[in-house]
């Protein structure tokens, strides 16, 4: 397994920032896509984050998702750099994630960024996988899946409410 070539790169600004990172790499790896994660930083490590970027492409990587914190810088510097996708997460870290979210979402014209919400890291895997399924016809087909599954649980849920009574409930 170590010799597949990542798909999918999860970069964060710290290893903190690892337990909501998870989530991601979690539906990465149920969907059985390979992926690398590191922990790289646009102020501390800038030179790192540069070779990353330009040679990200060149290894075979076809999204990066990344995430960071307060200045939330680092998805930014990696989409100026980098000619792949950049799904940024921004981290609730201070002023409750929203300096993250505003640092990620402002970005100049030419520069984009898809962003989810704050700490949605679950969510940035799924659009990743929907962009890997537009050239991947058995990742597609895995999301269907899923996407049927989530359709289920709701339905599911439905029943065991249907099962709830109270006296002027009237369904």
């Amino acid at each position: 397994m170590k010799n597949l070539t990542p798909l999918v790169s999860i970069i964060m600004g710290s290893t903190s920032d690892l337990p909501i990172m998870e989530k991601a790499a979690a539906l990465l790896n149920q969907f059985e896509i390979p992926f690398e994660m590191n922990a790289l930083s646009a102020h501390r490590t800038p030179a790192e984050v540069e070779k990353f970027a330009r040679e990200a492409k060149g290894r075979g990587l076809q999204v990066i998702i990344a995430a960071a914190g307060m200045a939330a810088h680092l998805p930014g510097v990696i989409a100026a750099m980098t000619p792949l996708p950049v799904i940024g997460v921004p981290i609730k870290s201070s002023l409750e994630g929203v300096d993250a979210l505003y640092a990620i979402v402002q970005m100049p014209p030419g520069i984009p960024v898809a962003t989810v919400g704050i700490n949605a890291s679950l969510n940035a895997a799924i659009l990743a996988i929907q962009m890997l399924s537009l050239r991947d016809s058995a990742i597609a087909q895995k999301f269907e899946a899923y996407k049927a599954g989530l359709a289920q649980k709701i339905v599911e849920a439905n029943k065991e409410l249907a099962k709830i009574e109270y006296p002027y409930k009237t369904n």
